[in-house]
């Protein structure tokens, strides 16, 4: 007769699996983890040294500049006046260039708003000689300055907006009564009050058999000289 199929040697029973003695180590670490995070809320945070370091850079950087090297308050504009002279004449500081419109605009309106009372008028030309800047700074005790800028008799007047009042107004015929009456365009530089320079023709370098070539020190960047027929002496 055939065997029974449940003592048959090929199949082989499996033992029982017995759970009572079943852990989950991970079951573990999650308790652990929980009562480590309850346990860190509970105690006040500490802050960051990063926190640290930002707050101190912050209380230093507020009390530094004033202790040190605190930033003068600039003089009041209608203070400002022409060292050295321009008590006869009308100073206009501007640029021809035409890099931002409305400061060329507002150049070109002033300008012919002066020069339709026919007086001298002593044109400085920024896009000319960088210098002219430097001296309008000295003058309005400021870092940055706006064009055009206008002093009549020597004493400041103001920009765009107060020339045009002014003219508007009428008071601006009475600042410019009694100054010299302009002499017309001058012939030498064609009332560009600029002229190439004597020494180098423009070239800013002048030939020494000594040394070489060297930097001119007569003229100003652009190689040019301010005209001696119809400019004024530079401040």
């Amino acid at each position: 007769m055939w065997r029974s199929w449940a003592s048959s040697p090929g199949r082989v029973q499996a033992a029982p699996v017995s759970y009572s003695n079943f852990a989950c180590s991970s079951f573990k670490d999650i308790q652990s983890l929980c009562k480590e995070e309850n346990h860190s809320s509970s105690s006040p945070k500490k802050p960051s040294i990063f926190h640290r370091v930002r707050i101190v850079t912050s209380v230093l950087r507020n009390w530094s500049p004033a202790q040190t090297n605190p930033e003068p308050s600039p003089k009041p504009e209608s203070c400002a006046s022409l060292p050295g002279g321009g008590d006869q004449s009308v100073v206009i500081y501007f640029t021809s260039l035409r890099v931002v419109r409305k400061t060329f605009e507002d150049c070109s309106a002033v300008r012919t708003i002066l020069r339709g009372f026919r007086v001298k008028i002593d044109e400085r030309d920024l896009s000319m000689d960088a210098g002219f800047l430097d001296e309008l700074k000295a003058i309005l005790g400021r870092r940055k300055v706006t064009l055009p800028r206008v002093f009549i008799g020597g004493k400041y007047v103001g920009g765009a907006e107060e020339i045009r009042q002014l003219h508007e107004t009428g008071e601006l015929k009475k600042l410019l009564g009694g100054l010299p009456v302009a002499a017309g365009v001058c012939d030498d530089c064609g009332g560009y009050r600029f002229v190439l320079c004597d020494n180098c023709d423009g070239s800013r370098k002048v030939y020494n058999e000594k040394t070489g070539f060297r930097i001119c020190t007569a003229c100003n960047e652009n190689g040019l000289i301010r005209c001696h027929s119809c400019s004024y002496v530079h401040l």
